[in-house]
């Protein structure tokens, strides 16, 4: 068994990944700035910091035999770009150039199926896809995690470490405490979604996600990403199945998506002008207009990656959002 470090261990992923290396019997170190209860209870080692510290991933990565790179920050907001760009791009830099002093020399890292598996059509993209750069440039989640995968691969080669990236489609499930990726399920929940997008979506369990992101650092080949992913359904199919697990009724209305798009820019603006947060946003609706279809085929054979019926991860979502986090939903 091995000694592992997990960056971002306190994430959504991160704690459900803890769970898996624990039981399987590895030693596992979380490096994250603030505790947690879930993984105090799985006797996960705590080391505060984060990845742009020299001295904190020094601390973090002694005596460790691989890093699971799970530090990051999710948002839409595009002035949060300059600090995802740092946290994601400079950050894995940080975590490369001290591995290499260690002589850490494998590194998983969660990067995201939305560098490469969006589409404005109907398509279905593997990872032969090239980077979804023209079509993601004004979403800063996205951009910044293109270039946080180029350069752990470049830099990972550069200097003799393994790297082997995994790219999970929208996170569900229980578990997300922060919200980072379950908050449009929220939405839909608290009835705040008012139409029917024209796009689609992709989501994966981040329980089998986790499952998937172990089994990469053992089955995993270096250079190589894996896309891990679930159903690919329209939105007007996820909102019908989201509405039946939940009993809330879904969106009718389906508008042009000039009309929808003009719509959330106006809100946007009008609220933020008050200096509150807006129910819909521009990035959002631009995004729910485009195909985040996938195919997960290559994890399946090489990680032995299975998805469970997603009717299950969505009732999960639901159940776990509304006694975990909002009982008012």
């Amino acid at each position: 068994m091995a000694h592992l470090l997990v960056t971002g261990a306190t994430g959504f992923l991160g704690e459900h990944l803890c769970r898996v290396l624990t039981e399987q019997g590895h030693t596992v170190r979380g490096l994250a700035r603030s505790r947690s209860g879930v993984l105090e209870a799985l006797g996960v080692e705590h080391v505060r910091g984060d990845v742009l510290s020299d001295a904190d991933l020094d601390k973090a990565l002694a005596g460790v035999h691989a890093v699971f790179h799970l530090a990051g920050a999710v948002s839409r907001d595009p002035d949060d770009a300059q600090r995802m760009m740092r946290l994601h791009v400079d950050g894995t830099r940080n975590v490369l150039e001290r591995m290499n002093v260690a002589n850490v020399r494998r590194m998983v890292l969660a990067s995201t199926s939305g560098t490469i598996g969006v589409s404005k059509d109907e398509a279905i993209l593997d990872e032969h896809a090239p980077y979804a750069e023209e079509i993601v440039a004004g979403w800063p989640y996205y951009a910044s995690k293109i270039y946080q995968e180029r350069l752990a691969f470049e830099y990972g080669q550069k200097l003799g470490i393994e790297v082997v990236a995994v790219n999970p489609s929208l996170l569900l499930g229980p578990g997300d405490r922060r919200l980072s990726s379950t908050g449009d399920v929220r939405k839909f929940l608290k009835k705040q979604i008012p139409t029917v997008p024209d796009g689609g979506i992709n989501f994966v369990d981040a329980r089998d996600a986790a499952l998937a992101t172990a089994a990469a650092l053992e089955h995993g080949r270096a250079g190589e990403r894996y896309l891990l992913g679930g159903p690919n359904w329209t939105m007007k199919e996820f909102f019908a199945r989201l509405g039946r697990v939940s009993n809330v009724s879904p969106p009718r209305i389906k508008l042009p998506a000039s009309l929808s798009l003009w719509g959330a820019t106006l809100i946007e603006e009008l609220y933020r002008h008050r200096g509150k947060e807006p129910p819909v946003d521009r990035i959002s609706v631009e995004m729910s207009e485009h195909f985040w279809w996938i195919d997960s085929r290559k994890a399946e054979t090489e990680l032995g990656f299975v998805a469970r019926d997603p009717q299950l991860t969505l009732v999960d979502t639901v159940a776990y959002l509304r006694k975990g986090v909002d009982t008012d939903l």
